[in-house]
Order: C-alpha cells, then structure tokens, then sequence
C-alpha cells in the first residue's frame, strides 16, 4: 500500500508545512506520552512506543490527513482500571495484562472493521462522551496532584474516597515539588496565549535543567525508559479471566473509537474530506495490535493532537510520519535527558491536557435545547461516583434507558388540513387546521417496535371510538422505517377491530421496506390498495364511502 499521503482538500500537497507540523507536534505529543504512561500504571517506553506505533500506522495507511493517533488519556485512564481490576496492584502484573489487553483491543477493531461497523461509535451518545469526558478529567487531574505535590500516588476511582486519602496525606506535602508542579502549570497556561510556544517542550527543558536540584530535594524523576522492542506475545488470559478481558478491551475500543471518529469527522467536515470509517477501524486495530506486541498502550486519534496538527499547518499525512521520524530520533538522542524529567511536570502536563474538558460550556447547548441534561449529567456523576470503566458502561446504559423510555412513551397526533394547502398537522397544535369530515387521520409520533405498538394502538382505538361519524381511518406511519413482528400483529388487530365495526383502514407514507413487508404478510384486513397512498393527502383525497342508510321498517 502507498504511504503517498493525500493532497485532498483544501491547500493540496505541501510538503514543507507538513515537515514543520511534525516537527512541532513531536514536541507536544512525547512528553504528553510519557506522561500518559504514569495514568495507565506503566513504565514510560510504554506510551513512547505507542506513540512511535500510531503515528507511524496511520501514517501509512489511514486516510485522514490531521488525524494524530497516539495514547490518549482516556484509554489510559480505562486500561488502568482494567489491569488493576484483572492484576492488582503490582507492577509486572499488571504490563503483562495491559499487553494483552491492548492486542485484544486491536483484534477487536479488526473484526469490527471486517464485519464493517464503522458506526459502532454511535452506541455512545455525544452527551455520554461529552459528561464521561468532563468526569474522566476530573478523575485524571485529581489522581495527578499527588505527584504534582511530591505525595503517594492515590488508588481506586471513587472520587470522594480519592478526596478523603488526599487531604490525608496533606500534610506530607515536598515544597520542591509542589514548587515545580505550579511553575510548570503556570507555563503552560501561559504559553497557551502564544501562538505556536510550545509550552510542554518548555517546561520539560527547565525542569530537566533543574532535575539534579530537584532530585536532591526528594522530587521523583521519570526513572529508566527501556526501548528495546519486546516481539513477545503477551501473556494469555487464564480461563476465568477471558470474559473480563474481552468486555474490557470492547469497552476501550469504544472509547477509543468514539474519540477517533469525533475527532477524524469533525476536521473531515471542516476541509471537506470524506471519511472511511470503516477503513478507520481496521488501521486503529493494526496500530493497536502492533503496540500490544510491543507491550505499549492502546492508541486512537485524540481531539487535542488532531487540532494541534491543524493548527501547526499539517496538509496530509506526512506531518504523521515527521512527527514519528523526531519522536524516535528524539529518543535515541536525548533519551538519558527524557529520564530526567521531574514527576511533578509531567503531572502539571497532564493536568493541563485534561484542562480543556473542564469547559461547562459544552453542556449549555443541553440546558438551552432542553434535550438529554439528565443524559449529560449522569454521565459525569457516574464516572466520579462508580469510576472510570463502571461509569463509562452505566452511563451508555443509562442513555439506552432513556431512549428506550423516550420511544416507549405513546404519541398519536390526530391530523388535520391547514386551510389553503395540501399539509396535514396535528390539530393539538394547529387549531386552525380542519379534519376532513368523516375521516380520523391518525399518526404516530415514534417509530412502532414492540415496547410501543399495542399502547399506541390502544390509543388508536380510543380515539377511533371518541369520533362520531367516522366512516374511514387513515393511519400515517411516515415516523416507522421498520416493523418488527410485535407491531406488525398490532397493526393486523387493529385493522381487523375496524373492519369488524365496518370501518377501513388506509396506510399512508409507507417506506419502501414496511409496504414490501406488508405486502409479504398478505394480511387479509390489509388489501395491497389500502397500502398505496404514498401521502396523507393521496389518503384523505380517495373518496369517503357513503354512511349506512336506514331501511324504513314496513
């Protein structure tokens, strides 16, 4: 396959810029990998070969000309969870079910790329991603003030318990570190105002600079990173262990893939590109493969490197494979200074990255519309309340609850014509609109599915015996593209209940799907010409039989 990157879109093939944009993003991404290492609860070459491995993966063959692939703080934080769930608390174990982990990852991308579901990241709502993102942030920038304040690392992810430990330990507190931590925060924060300042890269020059004073002081420094490439498979899982450790690498592709596709989607419809989702998945499941035999940390497009890469004046994929040609070029040439990097500005990095989900803004737009506010919030209350792997599962299910309820809920409008025009509304809403005498226009307002079917026809009922003179039913189903067999046996009740009070039933806007369906039940109550008016107005045209005339008794 042809590593050419594409020129697609606006601005074409430059090789220059992107030259520039790797460069500058090399900077940004390897500190923010080491550091992501220390989420996960892994050595540093961890994320370091996850970063070499996803840049270089999607480089080659992905298709999105920003998208930066590499470890993100949200599969790390949700691979932490898992190895220390599956492993424990130690160390060696838990590399070793983090390695299988992330290859199991890969191969679920695989076959989900395959088996082509490129939608697959639709099953978590973006109000579920936008509060487990905001909650996840919260989780991640609390477990970093410890190493921030030179304090011992804090366990679990239940965020009051995580309060209750630190404020514990307060009083331990290492000046030097905390001193170090709040200048290299204050940097970032500040450089953030410069065009194209890399903070990290700055911060990380001055706290190597300080390290030998630093350590001195009793301030934790990155320690040895070991970049000999480890071909080894991981460790298998034991028998009691493979349902778990299936359920937890689908959890991190969801993850993974969700923030992916968010972010390759959004620059795609930014510049005009197309996007390959199913493509998209097969490349993030080789990228996270490899850095499972490599022993490193899953990877996916991340928000913050793909707008970095934007912003840096990346034109196609050859800012990827810059920025993988320095981060390893980096890393042979400097790698004895990577090591001596303090603790606490790698956590005052972290802190900062997470920072830009903290915006309450993103919520406004769920107060304003009135729409998903309960969604969004207990996304956010159960990553803090139940964790980060437990939170994230409980709160995708708590959307699928509302949906379900949402669909559940019967709606039937009673139709009527606008006066003048040829649209048929609900009446409750449009009392100007006028029924046609001696027809009932009924239309369900949610898709017909078994969890709703005999209420809303129930309802049907109602309205059908609520009617004097009605001498023809017209039911518009333009809001069902599908029925399953529960609706389609309450359709043929309640077109059987009117023909037993000699009333027909015409079914108007019928996709395509539900009339050949219709069509193949062959329902007796449902003729194929009572199923041809592809409007309400077809329907309500069609003339209304004549009402039963009375026979004078001789």
């Amino acid at each position: 396959m042809s590593a050419a990157p594409q020129g697609a879109g606006a601005g074409g093939f430059a090789p220059g810029a992107d030259v520039l944009a790797g460069l500058s993003i090399a900077g940004l991404l390897l500190p923010e990998a080491v550091a992501y290492s220390g989420i996960a609860g892994l050595p540093p070459q961890a994320g370091v070969i996850a970063l070499f491995v996803g840049l270089a993966s999607y480089g080659l063959l992905g298709r999105s000309r920003y998208a930066v692939v590499s470890a993100t703080s949200s599969s790390a934080a949700v691979l932490a969870a898992g190895t220390l769930a599956l492993a424990g608390p130690a160390g060696a174990a838990r590399a070793a079910v983090a390695a299988t982990l992330v290859l199991l990852t890969g191969c679920c991308f695989l076959v989900a790329g395959i088996a082509r579901l490129g939608g697959l990241s639709h099953l978590i709502a973006r109000p579920v991603l936008r509060g487990f993102t905001f909650g996840l942030a919260c989780v991640i920038a609390l477990k970093q003030v410890p190493s921030l304040c030179g304090l011992p690392g804090l366990h679990g992810d239940f965020v009051p318990l995580l309060l209750v430990d630190l404020l514990r330990s307060a009083g331990g507190v290492n000046p030097a570190a905390l001193g170090a931590g709040a200048i290299a925060l204050l940097l970032l924060f500040l450089a953030e105002r410069v065009r194209r300042l890399p903070g990290s890269l700055l911060a990380i020059v001055l706290g190597v600079a300080a390290s030998g004073w630093l350590a001195g002081h009793g301030v934790a420094l990155t320690g040895a990173i070991d970049l000999v490439p480890t071909w080894t498979l991981p460790a298998w899982p034991r028998a009691d262990q493979w349902l778990p450790s299936v359920e937890l690498a689908a959890a991190i592709l969801l993850v993974l893939y969700a923030e992916s596709y968010g972010s390759i989607r959004a620059f795609a419809l930014k510049h005009g590109d197309p996007v390959q989702a199913n493509r998209d998945l097969l490349v993030l499941g080789v990228a996270n493969g490899l850095s499972g035999l490599l022993h490193g940390m899953p990877v996916g497009a991340g928000y913050s490197g793909t707008s970095a890469n934007e912003a840096a004046g990346a034109r196609s994929r050859l800012a990827g494979l810059v920025a993988a040609a320095t981060v390893l070029l980096l890393v042979l040439l400097l790698l004895r200074w990577i090591e001596r990097i303090p603790e606490p500005v790698l956590a005052a990095i972290v802190i900062h990255a997470v920072s830009k989900s903290w915006r309450l803004s993103v919520f406004k737009p769920y107060l304003q519309w009135r729409r998903d506010r309960l969604v969004a919030l207990a996304a956010v209350l159960a990553v803090l309340a139940l964790g980060i792997l437990d939170g994230l599962l409980a709160a995708i299910a708590f959307s699928l609850i509302m949906l379900l309820r949402q669909l559940a809920t019967p709606r039937l409008s009673v139709l009527g014509r606008l006066p003048g025009s040829h649209d048929f509304v609900a009446l409750a809403e449009h009392p100007d609109a006028q029924a046609p005498a001696g027809m009932l226009i009924l239309r369900p307002e949610e898709p017909l599915f078994f969890a709703n079917a005999e209420t809303v026809l129930a309802q049907a009922r109602q309205q059908v015996e609520a009617q004097s003179g009605c001498r023809v039913v017209v039911l518009s189903l333009e809001e069902s593209p599908d029925l399953d067999s529960t609706a389609l046996e309450a359709l043929a009740d309640f077109a059987a209940w009117l023909a037993a009070r000699g009333l027909p039933l015409r079914v108007a806007r019928l996709k395509d799907a539900v009339r050949g369906l219709l069509l193949r039940a062959a329902l007796p109550q449902l003729p194929p010409q009572a199923l041809d008016y592809w409007s309400v107005e077809d329907a309500a045209a069609a003339a209304v039989p004549a009402p039963p005339t009375e026979i004078p008794q001789q």
